[in-house]
């Protein structure tokens, strides 16, 4: 009973340092997915925000204008690797086709050497070939040793069977081994009669006859190696700047930055004249006409008392931006900039 109660404990002691180990890990991985889960809705808010927030127009531009640099600078470069890719590929294949023209010249440079070196006739050794009724005899005779072979193989195979019979029952190996004994010789006779059969086939198939071969000089037939022409290079024009062409984006882009230019300068002229209009003095108004009196000592007072202009107003000037004209944004020499740089 105490061993079965300190097995007990023993077991209670484990679960709970398992469970003290696994609890913690649990809640480091709980609260390491929370933080993930709650970084990845920040990321995506962010995001949203950031494509939803308005963009002023000329960062807009600026963007468009730079996309389109950015894409004729890729095109240059793939236009530039292609070209020196095909360049590369004609040589290789240029050289390939003279290498291909030196080894044949040579094959047949030594094909007309050896030809000269064997003069003498070669003379074939006349084997005299079977007759119809002897060759089927041969056959007949193989067929019959073939069958014999086989039936007394399946006999050892049998055999065989029972020796492994007889080992289990009787613990005697001389059946079994006499089985497989006559087993493997009924495999090598068969092999040789595969054997034989194939070589008075061939024999039948080759039946060579007396042939004398004539000599001549094979160099006489050779075609002389085709001269294989310089590859040429000619030169490609370089693509015309896409702004400067009707109907592409950045042609669209451009002209798009040009109306910006001249509606923002032409609002800012008429700005300056609107406040123009409101900053002129108003019309006089007319007084009534004075007495003789009056006017006869109006003039005495006025040659007396010299004109004094009138003082500038403080607020005259209020609301007009020095160089208004010339503190808008020349996006054109900002691209040409660009471009230039980049």
């Amino acid at each position: 009973m105490g061993g079965v109660w300190s097995g007990g404990l023993v077991v209670l002691a484990a679960a709970a340092l398992w469970l003290v180990y696994l609890i913690p890990t649990w809640l480091r991985r709980r609260e390491y997915l929370a933080t993930e889960r709650n970084a990845v809705r920040l990321q995506q808010t962010l995001r949203i925000l950031a494509e939803t927030s308005e963009v002023p127009e000329q960062v807009r531009l600026e963007a468009n204008a730079r996309t389109v640099a950015e894409q004729q600078k890729l095109l240059r470069e793939a236009e530039a690797r292609a070209a020196a890719l095909a360049r590369a590929e004609a040589d290789a294949k240029a050289a390939e086709d003279a290498l291909a023209a030196a080894q044949a010249t040579a094959r047949a440079q030594a094909t007309a050497a050896a030809a000269r070196a064997a003069m003498p006739v070669v003379r074939m050794p006349v084997v005299p070939a079977e007759t119809g009724t002897e060759a089927v005899d041969r056959r007949r005779r193989i067929r019959r040793a073939r069958a014999s072979v086989s039936l007394v193989m399946l006999l050892s195979l049998l055999g065989a069977g029972f020796g492994v019979y007889a080992v289990l029952a009787l613990a005697t190996w001389l059946v079994l081994a006499a089985s497989l004994v006559v087993a493997l010789g009924c495999v090598i006779t068969l092999s040789a009669l595969a054997r034989s059969t194939r070589a008075a086939t061939a024999v039948r198939a080759s039946a060579p006859s007396r042939t004398s071969h004539e000599l001549f000089d094979h160099a006489d037939h050779v075609e002389a190696a085709p001269e294989v022409a310089a590859p040429t290079w000619t030169p490609r024009p370089l693509p015309k700047p896409l702004y400067q062409s009707q109907g592409t984006a950045a042609a669209g882009a451009m002209a798009s930055v040009d109306a910006v230019v001249a509606l923002r300068r032409s609002a800012a002229a008429a700005d300056l004249a609107r406040r123009a209009a409101e900053l002129e003095p108003a019309v006089p108004r007319l007084r009534p006409a004075a007495t003789p009196a009056a006017v006869s000592v109006a003039p005495a007072a006025v040659a007396e008392t010299p004109e004094t202009p009138a003082a500038p107003s403080r607020f005259a000037s209020m609301g007009i931006v020095n160089g208004a004209e010339g503190a808008s944004i020349d996006l054109d020499a900002a691209l040409r900039r660009r471009r230039a740089a980049g």
